[in-house]
């Protein structure tokens, strides 16, 4: 037996209809949910935040995550941020978990700063190649913050960061390599460092290296014309909006 034409016609349509239906079905991916987070934040989009909440609803960890950012600049809706974060870092989401460990370091929801119950999310985030988080763990450490002093672990997560490409981290680093801090003792090591951050326009890595270049050390003579460029460079680079500690 065989369709008559309208038949045919019916049953494409219903077919496509089907698949629209399976597309929409389709969870989002990340840059997705990312693209509506934005126009939630941005925009005030209301519709945008709705979809936000569903997403998160059905434990997406990139949603919670963007839900959480566009709670943490509500006053009335910080407190309702961290559990959203947590979930998130609990789900696998890097800047999550970073997020959650700003706002207990810096005393997020009204709360009191708490550097110790920061540290385990940092080093969630960090072990998650997340430089900026590796970085303020490394700093903890070197300081002694919310956890013991240990200036092995300091100059190890100050490493991870500097590997992900972190200025800050590889400006502090060089300062471990050049005292032998948490590591052995290498100059050569800490002047790579320092010209690396350079490198990436960190202004205290630009003020340090035209202090060195322009009295000349074992790495490179004496240069008066490169210590001014250096400084000229910090200069401009300095209300840079900086992850200082």
């Amino acid at each position: 037996m065989t369709l008559s034409r309208n038949g045919m016609v019916a049953a494409a349509l219903a077919a496509a209809l089907l698949s629209g239906c399976q597309i929409q079905r389709e969870p989002p991916d990340a840059a997705q949910i990312e693209t509506v987070g934005m126009r939630a934040l941005q925009q005030a989009d209301a519709g945008a935040e709705r979809k936000l909440m569903a997403w998160a609803g059905q434990n997406m960890p990139v949603a919670q995550r963007e839900l959480g950012l566009l709670y943490q600049g509500r006053p009335r809706q910080r407190a309702e941020a961290m559990p959203l974060f947590e979930a998130a870092a609990r789900g696998g989401d890097a800047e999550a978990a970073f997020r959650l460990g700003e706002m207990l370091r810096l005393g997020g929801a009204g709360g009191a700063a708490q550097p110790a119950a920061a540290a385990p999310w940092y080093q969630l985030a960090a072990q998650r190649r997340h430089a900026r988080a590796a970085l303020v763990l490394g700093q903890l450490y070197k300081n002694g913050d919310g956890v013991a002093r240990d200036d092995r672990l300091a100059a190890r997560w100050l490493a991870a960061a500097s590997d992900g490409g972190n200025a800050h981290a590889m400006f502090l680093l060089s300062y471990f390599y050049s005292e032998g801090r948490g590591v052995a003792r290498n100059p050569a090591r800490a002047r790579a460092l320092l010209e690396e951050s350079a490198e990436h326009e960190y202004p205290p890595a630009l003020q340090e290296l035209a202090l060195t270049v322009q009295l000349g050390d074992a790495h490179s003579a004496r240069d008066e014309r490169r210590a001014g460029y250096l400084l000229k460079e910090a200069t401009e680079h300095r209300h840079n909006n900086w992850n200082r500690f």
